[in-house]
């Protein structure tokens, strides 16, 4: 960690570029580490017209095998397995989460099912599972989400002090994924501006891996508009 830390000066902002590649150097643990853009937003995530949430399909994936469950029946049951769901199923499923059992990344839902899948709130919600109209994660498209989601995408949600955590990767990426991940999520968070937010949106933003230091990234490199 101390070699990790002499790599990276204090107080300095990198481009994004020098950022990622400080990442990657800094790097020594034995596994693949996920790389995470935090963003700190100039926003009040208590009033309910600044919150700050969205979803983007990363053009190089996240790195892992999603585990997606998808709640539907008949002919969306079938939709979604040949889409590549993992776990397919309605009211049995249901019983089963109310059981304690979660093994899965993320749920999808058709609209119709959402009245036994409600029932699951306190349980998928905490954890960030719970199916969601604006997220894409209710739908009638099964084969369109399910394969979003099996390619790459990832959502997102500012946190009470208006921080937002996106997963752009692992470590063992190239430089130029890491970049172009960095960047769609970069652009998706912009996207995302509640229109009330007043002041400097984007008021700082770092990369880091699992175990690494933070390094600070140099809003102003990422172009106009930013």
């Amino acid at each position: 960690m101390k070699a990790a830390d002499e790599k990276i000066e204090r107080g300095k902002e990198y481009s994004l570029e020098d950022a990622i590649r400080l990442v990657k150097d800094a790097s020594y643990v034995k596994f693949d580490e996920t790389v995470d853009l935090a963003f700190n937003l100039g926003i009040d995530p208590k009033k309910s017209d600044q919150m700050v949430k969205g979803s983007v399909v990363l053009p190089h994936g996240i790195g892992k095998k999603v585990r997606v469950l998808v709640f539907a029946k008949g002919e969306k049951e079938k939709e979604a397995g040949e889409a590549g769901a993992d776990i397919v199923g309605a009211e049995d499923l249901v019983e089963k989460i109310t059981k304690g059992w979660l093994d899965f990344d993320k749920a999808v839902a058709t609209p119709d099912m959402m009245g036994i899948v409600g029932k699951l709130g306190k349980i998928l919600g905490p954890r960030g599972l719970m199916p969601n109209p604006k997220l894409g994660t209710v739908t009638f498209d099964i084969t369109r989400a399910v394969k979003e989601i099996k390619a790459g995408k990832v959502e997102y949600r500012a946190e009470k002090a208006g921080i937002v955590h996106v997963a752009i990767g692992k470590v063992s990426f190239d430089n130029h994924k890491l970049f172009d991940n960095a960047k769609a999520v970069v652009d998706s968070i912009l996207k995302a501006k509640p229109a009330t937010s007043k002041g400097r949106y984007l008021k700082k933003i770092s990369i880091s891996s699992t175990m690494g230091p933070g390094v600070a990234v140099d809003i102003a490199s990422l172009g106009k508009g930013v």
